[in-house]
């Protein structure tokens, strides 16, 4: 395909695509997908090798959020029956966290609910990061604690907090759709202080909320615009118990097109194959691996994942191999370059309406209940 060829030498040469592009790589039929990921994984295995950085999330405090989002299951009256603990306690969290470093996790994510945190809640968090690097000094750390101002950033930086997480989710004309208690520009100005004070951007979306095409491009664009390190591509895991519990309106085709089309769209940043894997890719999860170049190992925050011992034996299976501590994960551009003015934006109307939602398939969503907040071991 010519399209294919025009995106893959782009892709080497970091060059942006346009809005018909990166439309036209989610309109490509399931006949074409193979050549697709086949031409994404060119772009990939230029800027990232066979390497594959695994991340390990720690939830610190789970559930009774008094956010309305309503892909959540943390949400505000959120019926998911979900784990809900208060913070963990510093040696508890060292605890989990040792646990995904065992278990090869290079980078590990402390997550808490909430709309942000207060001043005693980063110091919480100081206290926490400090036992985990009693523990083990060289693993990088990851926070992702809701909205941010930049004093905050600059408080987590201190505390040895190498990059800070907040996904931005869906486009922002579609952001009102799915929640009410904060706007899209909360999240982009979060990012923006966070890479302000001089945290590693993390920022990513979540599929399957009933988004059009076009909306997928509108907020993978919003990302490349701020410029963000790293793209956690979640699929929607539909809780029972949550306002989206029968929205099943992906594919596994459907899925591994937005991943190459991410990919393609931000050819030399970490896209990270996130939440909701398991459930919506099942048996080509491997695939995956050829457009992604980072995943979560074991468990999200409220779902179990596969098996720890599972995902590491697929990354061997497909020919790929855990990125080790001694290497960095992004090319030396990224790590050197400064933030880039962001690209206009071509205007383009075309857009394909969301897919009718599938059959309801509660049995695939497990609610964790092991790790972080439990007596029971972790699964890493």
């Amino acid at each position: 395909m010519d399209l294919l060829e025009t995106l893959v030498g782009k892709g080497l040469r970091r060059e942006p695509l346009s809005r018909a592009e990166a439309l036209a790589v989610l309109e490509t039929s399931d006949d074409e997908l193979l050549d697709v990921v086949a031409a994404a994984g060119k772009v990939r295995r230029h800027w990232f090798g066979r390497r594959v950085k695994l991340n390990y999330l720690v939830n610190l405090k789970s559930g009774l959020c008094p956010e309305d989002c309503s892909y959540c299951s943390q949400r505000l009256g959120s019926k998911a029956g979900v784990l809900t603990y208060t913070w963990l306690k510093p040696d508890e969290a060292a605890a989990a966290a040792e646990a995904g470093v065992a278990g090869g996790a290079k980078r590990l994510c402390l997550v808490a609910s909430g709309r942000g945190p207060t001043d005693r809640d980063l110091e919480r968090v100081a206290g926490i990061i400090a036992a985990i690097k009693e523990r083990d000094e060289d693993v990088e750390i990851c926070a992702c604690l809701g909205l941010l101002s930049g004093a905050q950033a600059g408080r987590l930086q201190e505390a040895g907090v190498h990059a800070y997480n907040h996904n931005l989710n869906t486009a922002e004309a579609a952001y009102a759709d799915i929640c009410t208690t904060h706007e899209f520009g909360d999240r982009v100005d979060t990012v923006r202080q966070t890479k302000e004070a001089g945290l590693s951007a993390c920022s990513g979306l979540i599929a399957g909320m009933g988004e059009s095409d076009a909306d997928l491009v509108d907020v993978v664009f919003a990302l490349r615009d701020l410029d963000v390190d790293s793209v956690p591509v979640n699929f929607l895991i539909p809780f029972e118990g949550t306002p989206m519990a029968e929205r099943w309106a992906l594919t596994p085709q459907r899925c591994l097109r937005i991943l190459a089309m991410v990919r393609f769209v931000c050819p030399d940043v970490e896209v990270r194959l996130a939440g909701g894997r398991e459930i919506h890719l099942r048996t080509l999860q491997p695939l995956a691996l050829h457009v992604v170049n980072s995943i979560f190992l074991g468990d999200y925050l409220t779902s179990e994942g596969q098996a720890g011992k599972a995902d590491l034996d697929m990354i061997a299976d497909a020919g790929f191999e855990v990125e080790g501590t001694a290497r960095t994960t992004l090319p030396e551009h990224r790590r050197s370059s400064t933030p880039n003015d962001a690209p206009e934006r071509e205007q383009n109307s075309d857009a394909r309406p969301p897919q009718p939602p599938g059959p309801a398939r509660a049995d695939l969503v497990t609610l964790r209940r092991r790790g972080a907040g439990t007596p029971l071991p972790p699964n890493a």
